[in-house]
Order: C-alpha cells, then structure tokens, then sequence
C-alpha cells in the first residue's frame, strides 16, 4: 500500500498532536500530584489530632495520634456501639428512669444531663438521643443498667464497662480503655485521636447511629410514671452540624483532664473524612481544628 506526501503529513500532525496532548495530561497529573504534595499541613493547636479518608481508611492527617488522652464524653460513642451491637435489639423498648441516673447526675458536678425525670418510662432509641445530644450522663447509666448483666446495679454498670473494652479490642484499639459508661473516669479512661476515629467510623456503619449524631435537635414524647406523657427536647453540643457544610457528626467531649475534645465526620462530593481532636484548650480552638482538619482532608 503506498502512503503519498500527504498522507504522511497528516500522519506526522496526528502524532505531533497525540504528543503534546499525552504531555499535557501528564503535566496536569504531575502537576496535581504535586499539589496535593506541596498543600501544606493543618497548624492545629490541639495535642493530638487526627484524621482520615473513611471510604479508603487511609491516614490523611496525624499529629500524636497514637498518644493515650482522656477522652470525655467522646467516650459516648463506645456506649452507643455497645448498644446498638446488642443481639435482638429493640430500639422501642422503654427503660424506666431511676432515682440513681439523677443522683449521679448531682454527685458528679461535671456530668452533662439529659434532664431525664424520675418515673417516665423512655425507650431505647429516646435514651440514645439523649446520650448523643445533650450527652446526657444520665442517659449514659440508664443504657448500662439497661443493657450490662447481673442481679445488681453495679454489676451491670461493670458488665457494661467490660463490653466496651470488649468491642474496643476487637475492633483494634489497641491503646484505649474505658472504666466508665460516659468518659467520667476513674483515671484509666482513655483513647488516642486514631482509635477515636476508628471506633467512630465503626459505628457509623449503624443506621441509627447516623441518624442520632447527625440530628440537630429533636423532640420526643415520653411516657411518664402516671401514664401521661411529657415531650423532652434535646440540642446537639456539635456545632460543626449547624456551621461546617457536608458534617454528618459525631460526638463533643469535655472534661477537668480530657479539656475540649471533638470526633467529626462530614461529607462533600461523595468523599467521607472522619478524624478527631483532644485535649483542645477550649471550645473555639476545638471547632477551628476539626475544620481546619477537614478543609485540609478534602484537598487531599
């Protein structure tokens, strides 16, 4: 087959076009790369802090992620996982409130209470708003009493505890440990910025979890000791709901040791990250971090 002047003309432009636009493409690969190389890292001013691309698992930011801090109410979270794992779960089985949950409430000065009233009969799924909202302490005992196994109240409590550390080492926190049901510890209640973001995108596989921690407010109808009813109304302490595009949850923390501590998803253009902040000196440097962790997880 013969080629004229003209045909190999063309074929000369054809492949000086394919070149140059094969090395536009990798120029522009290259130069991504190089971005996303070059962003430079968060400047926290959190201790600790850490967070991850949740649909990769991969680690896209940490600063002293594996070093051991007292967690505050973040420790909500395992309470809620232990819960929700329980065999034959039903979520609309009602709890009666007892005198205790409240007398704990006044013994600890820094428990956050759900305002649970004496007497009113509140179900499960109601019990976890209040522990994930207000995180309400109260709530907190009422699903360890509800949920540990034994003849008295402290050996459920115990139960309870002992199911946390259970579904923490499988779940592969190997550096934390849990000796309360709502992050009030007896100083051996602790967890790292990485086995905080694990736990939590672990429970964020349970729907309901989901629907809870990323629920603004709520309010909910329950039943009380006469046989009435009275309507209880709950406000998320995460801020990052109402003031960061895309956050889907997760949990506030806080505490005399833990100090301001925060675990945070969001979502934006199908991309989850998921990561945490402890020991932040108050509440404003707490929410600046996680947005500046997530702003910087998203370019990633």
């Amino acid at each position: 087959m013969k080629i004229g002047i003209k045909g190999i003309k063309g074929i000369r432009r054809a492949s000086a076009v394919a070149v140059t636009t094969g090395a536009v493409l990798t120029a522009g690969a290259f130069g991504s790369q190089a971005q996303a190389a070059s962003l430079p890292a968060p400047g926290i001013t959190a201790p600790g802090g850490f967070v991850m691309n949740n649909g990769t698992g991969s680690t896209l930011f940490a600063k002293a992620a594996d070093t051991r801090r007292s967690t505050g109410s973040t420790t909500k979270v395992m309470t809620a996982r232990v819960v929700l794992a329980q065999k034959n779960l039903n979520l609309d089985s009602k709890v009666t409130i007892q005198k205790a949950y409240s007398d704990y409430i006044v013994k600890n000065n820094w428990a956050s209470s759900a305002r649970l009233i004496v007497g009113d009969k509140v179900t499960v799924r109601q019990l976890l708003y209040g522990l994930m909202l207000p995180s309400g302490c109260d709530a907190a005992y009422a699903l360890a009493d509800k949920f540990g196994v034994g003849s008295t109240r402290d050996a459920r409590v115990k139960s309870f505890i002992g199911q946390m550390n259970t579904t923490a080492k499988s779940l592969g926190m190997k550096n934390t440990h849990f000796d309360s049901f709502d992050g009030i510890g007896r100083g051996t209640n602790y967890s790292t910025p990485r086995d905080l973001t694990k736990l939590a995108s672990n429970a964020m596989k349970f729907s309901t979890f989901r629907t809870v921690v990323g629920t603004q407010s709520t309010k909910q109808k329950v039943t009380t000791s006469n046989g009435g009813y009275r309507y209880m109304s709950w406000t998320n302490t995460n801020n990052l709901l109402s003031s960061y595009k895309g956050t889907i949850g997760v949990k506030t923390g806080s505490g005399p040791e833990a100090k301001y501590c925060l675990v945070f998803a969001a979502t934006r253009g199908g991309k989850t990250v998921i990561g945490t902040v402890l020991a932040s000196s108050n509440l404003a440097n707490r929410t600046a971090d996680a947005k500046k962790l997530m702003d910087y997880a998203f370019k990633k």
